[in-house]
């Protein structure tokens, strides 16, 4: 039996959305025609973007579909930039985490590589945490440059929760919009965004239990990000494309149960992490828990993440061991899987090279159990020998 503890790469889908989605497959009709098949398609999307609205507290006008996390960080990110530098081309530069997902990082390298945008990078402390006091300096220092505000609610790779909501009332005060990727955060943590001064957000739905290959920007009423692509318009003008009725059904059940079960999905996963941190430090002492961790705490670090830097091993070796005992984990972004380098977050947190090579990132979700746990620390042991003992003698070979 698999032990998957890599909920945050994606999480198992949730039986109630497998039966919408199925069920709404069955229907022909596209979102965009006129006829009666038309018409009840687009009552699909139109039900499920009320749905989803009511959920996080925001406007259905707001709710714009789109392909997933990626899609709408790009929009965000170089939509909301190339409309502000049009509006005012003194505006150029972006003010931008250095722990954000390549979704986010890429794009600005992008737009910073072809010379049309500077950036401006807000360094975090040793817990991965960006403090307001970061972003109010690097905006004061030049607030009329600045297009955008972009610092994910809850990092993909150590757990950390950023102070959104005050780092967004920093950015409201100097009149720059605030984009947040909330991907991981979405069904973990609180997510009021009626009450948070934030103007654009990224959610997906393969981490809450929803299908792959859709998503959500929720984007404030007087946000305009020029569009990507360019085609029928379907999403406000700003997003065309042929809408996933299925996938928008499936997204809005899967959204619907994240935040109705969210507080005591959090207090399970809380305990199976602090279960499993405590396990791993009693394992190895010299064991190392990034990002900012104590006991029963659930709002500064995700509920579902545990970090781990193990000395004198590589993590790519560690992953591949506790694979072959059936436990299934990450060193980091799956995004990232296969590039052998060093986390950029863990860097950018002040962890040494070395260090950083010896990450593993374990994730739980709404299926993980006991047994999960159980099954990552009898197989820790060996894998540590192993992985150390290899170490060892590629040093001696090198």
């Amino acid at each position: 039996m698999t032990a998957y503890l890599d909920h945050a790469a994606t999480t198992p889908i949730l039986e109630e959305v497998v039966e919408v989605v199925t069920a709404t497959m069955r229907q022909v009709g596209n979102a965009s025609s006129l006829h009666t098949s038309g018409r009840q398609a687009r009552r699909t999307v139109e039900e499920s973007r009320e749905s989803i609205a009511e959920d996080l507290g925001v406007r259905p006008s707001q709710v714009i579909f789109t392909s997933g996390g990626t899609e709408s960080d790009n929009l965000a990110v170089k939509g909301t930039f190339w409309r502000r530098h049009g509006d005012d081309p003194t505006r150029r530069r972006l003010v931008v985490s250095a722990v954000e997902h390549h979704a986010v990082l890429d794009p600005v390298d992008h737009l910073v590589s072809t010379g049309q945008a500077d950036v401006t990078w807000l360094e975090p402390d040793e817990h991965g945490v960006v403090s307001p006091s970061v972003l109010r300096a690097a905006l004061a220092a030049d607030p009329s440059s600045a297009a955008l505000v972009s610092v994910m609610w809850a990092n993909n790779e150590v757990g950390t929760v950023q102070p959104v909501a005050e780092l967004a009332a920093v950015a409201r005060e100097h009149g720059v919009p605030f984009h947040t990727d909330a991907v991981q955060a979405l069904g973990q943590v609180p997510l009021p965004l009626g009450e948070v001064p934030v103007d654009l957000v990224t959610l997906t739905g393969h981490k809450v239990g929803g299908p792959l290959g859709v998503g959500v920007l929720v984007a404030g009423r007087d946000q305009d990000p020029v569009p990507l692509t360019h085609g029928g318009g379907q999403e406000r003008q700003i997003r065309s494309g042929t809408l996933d009725v299925p996938g928008i059904a499936g997204l809005a059940v899967a959204v619907r149960h994240a935040v109705t079960h969210q507080a005591v999905h959090a207090e399970h996963m809380t305990a199976l992490r602090d279960r499993l941190i405590r396990g791993a430090l009693a394992v190895d002492p010299t064991v190392t828990v990034s990002g900012h961790w104590q006991p029963g705490d659930g709002i500064h670090r995700l509920p579902g993440n545990a970090h781990l830097r193990l000395p004198d091993c590589d993590g790519d070796s560690l992953l591949y061991l506790l694979d072959a005992a059936g436990v299934e984990c990450s060193t980091g972004s799956a995004c990232q899987a296969g590039v052998p380098r060093p986390s950029h977050v863990l860097l950018a947190m002040g962890v040494s090279e070395a260090d950083a090579r010896g990450a593993l990132r374990l994730s739980l979700g709404h299926t993980s159990s006991e047994a999960d746990v159980d099954a990552f620390l009898a197989a820790l042991p060996g894998a540590l020998d192993r992985a150390r003992r290899a170490r060892q003698a590629t040093a001696r070979v090198g």
